[in-house]
């Protein structure tokens, strides 16, 4: 009889790890991760055009867990492979668009902006994560941060993808404008960098910032965690919705610094739409604003519905 446990399985990208932590905490289940690496030839062939097949790894896993939960493409196949061999034995859930048939899965979680429907999808508003606000309070004191009567202004930062280049012109623009709108003399920002920010990003930012303000260079998720906890505003580039879906669990002014994109941004517009209309998120512009909104906590209201699920499986 296998245990009822979650096998998690990503390619290893931080934002991957913390949508399938973050499912696996919610639902109060033990978890081991699982890294997947495809053979070389078929990383470069889409889901939907690769073969149902444990063959396909470098690495052959044993799954000794009733619970699999996988996010990210590499992902995919692996988790349906299991499902093909196992049946019943498990309940599989893939987080994001698999791009294959969604028979291969019990269940489909996928943000609202990337439009996926089906019988057995669930539909969050923004990205699933491994925050919790017990986690961000616990840490709070993690900065020691001096701030005298200066609000606190965290800017997180992401990093380039296929959608934004993050060219040193835009750069410049962005970290130029919060410096002038955020002034020393009523705001201490704290600068945070992510898994996918430039080390030449991170360079800038400290010479841009580190006169009167704070900048963490190095990655460190004590100080993302605290720099959420004392913040009085926050500021998130606008390429990481999973980030602003992270500053969305703290109930605080979340403020999107706007790049322009070298592509289609739709399914980022649906979302930037959404945000703005839950009262969560607006742009930065030239002005500074306070605000509040119920505190969005997307995995803990979708837990219950996975649980309900399951019992229906009967693996719990």
């Amino acid at each position: 009889m296998l245990e009822l446990k979650a096998l998690l399985l990503t390619q290893g990208m931080h934002g991957m790890i913390s949508q399938v932590e973050g499912l696996a905490k919610a639902l109060k289940l033990n978890f081991k991760h699982q890294k997947i690496t495809l053979k070389p030839f078929w990383n470069l062939i889409p889901a939907k055009l690769t073969p149902i097949s444990e063959n396909l790894l470098t690495e052959k896993f044993v799954c000794d867990c009733k619970i699999v939960i996988s996010c990210g493409r590499k992902s995919v196949i692996p988790s349906a492979a299991l499902k093909k061999r196992l049946g019943k034995e498990i309940f599989n859930i893939h987080i994001q668009d698999p791009k294959v048939s969604f028979e291969h899965f019990d269940l489909i979680i996928s943000p609202e902006h990337d439009g996926t429907i089906g019988k057995n999808v669930i539909t969050t508003k923004g990205s699933i994560h491994y925050l919790t606000k017990k986690e961000i309070i616990e840490n709070s004191n993690y900065l020691q941060i001096d701030k005298g009567k200066k609000k606190i202004v965290t800017f997180v930062i992401g990093g380039p993808n296929k959608y934004y280049s993050y060219s040193d012109e835009q750069i410049h623009y962005i970290f130029n404008k919060i410096k002038n709108l955020f002034t020393p003399d009523k705001f201490k920002i704290v600068v945070i960098p992510s898994y996918r920010t430039p080390e030449k990003v991170i360079k800038k930012a400290y010479n841009t910032f580190s006169i009167n303000h704070e900048v963490i260079k190095i990655i460190d998720k004590k100080a993302y965690l605290s720099s959420l906890a004392i913040a009085d505003y926050i500021i998130v580039t606008c390429d990481s919705t999973s980030m602003i879906s992270e500053a969305a669990v703290t109930g605080k002014p979340v403020y999107m610094a706007m790049m322009k994109p070298k592509k289609s941004i739709r399914r980022f517009k649906f979302f930037f739409d959404q945000f703005k209309q839950l009262g969560i998120a607006r742009e930065l512009t030239e002005t500074i604003d306070n605000w509040s909104y119920d505190k969005l906590d997307e995995v803990n209201r979708i837990a219950p519905l996975i649980k309900e699920q399951m019992r229906k499986n009967g693996i719990i």
